[in-house]
């Protein structure tokens, strides 16, 4: 039956999702929903593209791939792949994946390896608590928050136990960080954050 506007105090699965006929867009954590932000800034585009054309460059030929959103990745909480037992759907900024058994036609099942997100003041909470916890609990290997106003990245890594380690101090614009997910692969945030007068 299809669900013209599910009720928000609920709690779904990702068959649920694929039932919905609504227009808004929304990312699902731990069955709830959350609703996707308006359009994004300017400078959020910008930062995102910039990172993309980088990464995408670097991918040329590569077993890896990166993708942009919207692009849904499912991350089931169990060994059982099912839509109906998959209560986390999120769409990342980006995300790089390295398993290519892990992507299909409908996105990426499984967590993929590395995922950048870039804040906004509607979806900074989110970002840095539950999609933190979901990304770690799945097994994502690197976590990049980008913060555009402060042109700022914050990059964590999973540990040995399975939990996000990070670096004391935040990566600036003069700052030039070398992913661990992609030997070789070097990002220079100037060229990634836009001079003063341009933001």
């Amino acid at each position: 039956m299809k669900v013209e506007e599910p009720d928000l105090a609920g709690t779904y699965s990702y068959g649920d999702y694929l039932n919905w006929t609504w227009g808004e867009m929304v990312e699902l954590i731990k069955g709830k929903i959350y609703r996707m932000s308006p359009a994004p800034s300017s400078l959020h585009q910008r930062i995102s593209v910039e990172l993309l054309r980088q990464i995408a460059n670097f991918l040329t030929k590569e077993r890896c791939q990166v993708f942009s959103a919207p692009f849904d990745v499912r991350l089931p909480s169990s060994k059982t792949k099912n839509d109906i037992d998959i209560f986390t759907v999120v769409q990342p900024d980006l995300c790089v994946v390295c398993d290519p058994t892990k992507i299909d036609k409908r996105g990426c099942l499984g967590a993929p390896d590395w995922i950048i997100e870039i804040l906004s003041k509607s979806t900074s909470s989110k970002d840095l608590n539950e999609k933190f916890d979901v990304y770690e609990e799945a097994g994502v290997r690197e976590y990049w928050v980008v913060h555009p106003e402060e042109q700022t990245v914050l990059v964590y890594l999973l540990d040995d136990q399975g939990k996000f380690r990070g670096q004391r101090k935040p990566y600036a614009r003069s700052n030039v960080i070398s992913p661990a997910t992609l030997s070789g692969l070097t990002i220079d945030l100037s060229t990634v954050f836009p001079e003063e007068e341009y933001k």
